[in-house]
């Protein structure tokens, strides 16, 4: 056979199931851990919520695709995702067999506004202690993403992706203390993310309400998540 002779494609004895993506977001609003979750309007689960996601196109790459289905139905772009888990159980999907790889994503509310397109009726953030009933095996996903986070706060940065460009040491921890559930006592805290050298001061200040300035500070690693030795 020559170089330039047409090879004719392989065809397969055994059936090739689908791929989607879908997508877990986080943000932190009204003090709360909150989730990303759309509307469907198509079946099945039509009016059902569940996760921004479809199914991948044969000429892109998962990460493009997870992007993509998330900017198609809720409008965010530019935000933080990292893979999370494969869910691949046979009959999690009506529609045949169908397997998604599943990205969770993090981000400050501030920069967060939501658009409704594609085949999403709705878009709209719930707390994570009070999701409603969701599509396909969502609800398993979501709780898969949450325990990688928490997880993932014991020896990573994780959790500046959480913050404004600039912060208090107050407000990194109460990032800890919602995504944890639980209080932490101020000084071992401060002692902890000093000692990491993660952070560095601005040089500038802020006031709430009637207390005395706080200092603000900035991640010295900014858009990326590093891990802590």
């Amino acid at each position: 056979m020559t170089r330039n002779e047409a090879v004719a494609p392989y065809c397969y004895s055994h059936p090739h199931p689908a791929v989607t993506t879908d997508v877990v977001l986080f943000t932190i609003r009204e003090e709360t851990l909150q989730v990303l979750l759309v509307r469907r309007r198509n079946a099945p689960f039509a009016g059902q919520w569940a996760l921004p996601g479809g199914f991948l196109d044969p000429a892109e790459d998962l990460i493009t695709c997870a992007l993509r289905e998330l900017a198609e139905e809720t409008g965010i772009t530019d935000v933080y995702l990292e893979q999370l888990y494969t869910f691949g159980r046979p009959d999690r999907d009506p529609r045949g067999r169908v397997i998604s790889v599943t990205y969770y994503g993090l981000a400050p509310a501030d920069r967060l506004t939501l658009k409704a397109g594609s085949d999403a009726k709705q878009t709209a953030w719930f707390p994570y202690g009070a999701l409603p009933p969701l599509a396909f095996d969502h609800r398993e996903i979501v709780d898969k993403a949450h325990e990688r986070l928490v997880a993932k706060l014991e020896y990573s940065t994780i959790a500046f992706q959480f913050l404004p460009a600039q912060f208090t040491l107050s407000e990194l921890q109460e990032v800890y203390e919602i995504i944890r559930s639980e209080p932490l006592d101020k000084r071992n805290f401060r002692k902890w993310v000093l000692a990491r050298n993660l952070i560095e001061e601005t040089g500038a200040q802020r006031r709430n309400g009637s207390h005395r300035p706080a200092k603000l500070f900035r991640t010295k690693y900014p858009g990326r998540v590093e891990i802590i030795r």
